[in-house]
């Protein structure tokens, strides 16, 4: 049995994994990120988990064939150069370098969310598949693209930034720089803003009593607030999944993957988000009279997604 380590650095936490050739995470070891701080002193706890993941596992280093890393931001994958990452506050970082100083195995580095898309086309939701999209809907929207087998990651190491197209000319401002951005109306960051907009607009919307009941509002708010009957929050999830689709839609005209999958939390709220989204592709997808079109499924994986994407980014980049 072969063995990989794959590590899923974020801004909250970092978290190693020691994962088998079956794709089965052995054991795992985690820290906080402690953002911001010395990008040294960061690739060193990335180290340390790794070696404990190791340890968890009851194998050595010596067991281990590589080790994966999924980053924020944009990781050249030929240099090992971290190039920039605005919320780590990288720039220009040599993290295979700083682990590889701790630790003498290969190192290989990739944007996380290519890492976790590789996870899911590898092991997950789009196994089996030829070419694949993957879309995360988070604090942000995170894109990650498999075509015939490889990530696709652009000239610049910043490909897959699905996010950051525009489905509302002049819209929302966007923490890219941009106004009306796919992230700014489909992320849970979005959902919340337009549920706050709304409830601005409708005190009397029980949105604002779930509210002030949880003391926050969240991305669940106007999905329960919804099925208990409020109008306002059915509107505000009709704007949503109008947005999503779009932003789908889109991929799929570009790209024409076999396997669509979306992840993130949002997600867990089934089928009032996914059927009403999917019959939108449906009618507007340029290829909607064709014999053959991309499912569009569920992510399997959850956070595991990233770990075992980056244990296998040296199948990844092998030629």
């Amino acid at each position: 049995m072969k063995y990989y380590v794959g590590i899923d650095l974020g801004g909250t936490n970092i978290v190693a994994g020691v994962v088998d050739e079956e794709y089965n995470i052995i054991a795992k070891a985690s820290t906080k990120t402690n953002c911001p701080r010395p990008e040294k002193e960061i690739a060193d706890d990335m180290a340390k988990m790794a070696l404990e993941a190791v340890k968890n596992a009851k194998l050595t280093i010596d067991d281990i064939e590589w080790i994966g890393v999924g980053t924020p931001g944009i990781a050249n994958s030929e240099t090992g150069i971290i190039e920039y990452s605005n919320n780590l506050g990288f720039k220009n970082t040599p993290m295979v370098k700083y682990i590889q100083e701790t630790i003498n195995k290969p190192v290989y580095i990739e944007n996380d969310a290519n890492a976790a898309a590789y996870g899911e086309y590898v092991a997950g939701a789009a196994k089996g598949a030829k070419n694949a999209v993957c879309i995360t809907l988070g604090t942000g929207v995170g894109g990650g693209i498999i075509i015939d087998g490889k990530i696709y990651s652009g000239s610049n190491f910043a490909g897959a930034e699905i996010g950051h197209t525009v489905v509302q000319v002049d819209g929302a401002q966007c923490s890219c720089g941009r106004k009306g951005c796919f992230e700014a109306y489909s992320s849970a960051t979005g959902l919340i803003r337009m549920s706050k907009e709304a409830m601005e607009e409708h005190p009397d919307s029980l949105m604002n009593k779930e509210a002030e009941e949880k003391g926050k509002v969240t991305a669940r708010t106007s999905f329960d607030c919804m099925r208990a009957g409020d109008k306002y929050a059915k509107a505000v999830v009709d704007k949503y999944i109008k947005y999503l689709a779009a932003g789908i839609t889109n991929t799929i005209n570009i790209f024409q993957p076999d396997i669509l999958c979306i992840g993130g939390g949002v997600c867990n709220e089934g089928d009032p988000l996914l059927l009403p989204m999917k019959e939108l592709v449906k009618q507007e997808v340029y290829t909607r009279n064709s014999a053959k079109n991309t499912e569009i499924v569920i992510a399997k994986l959850g956070n595991d997604a990233g770990i075992i994407g980056a244990a296998f980014l040296g199948k990844a980049n092998e030629k």
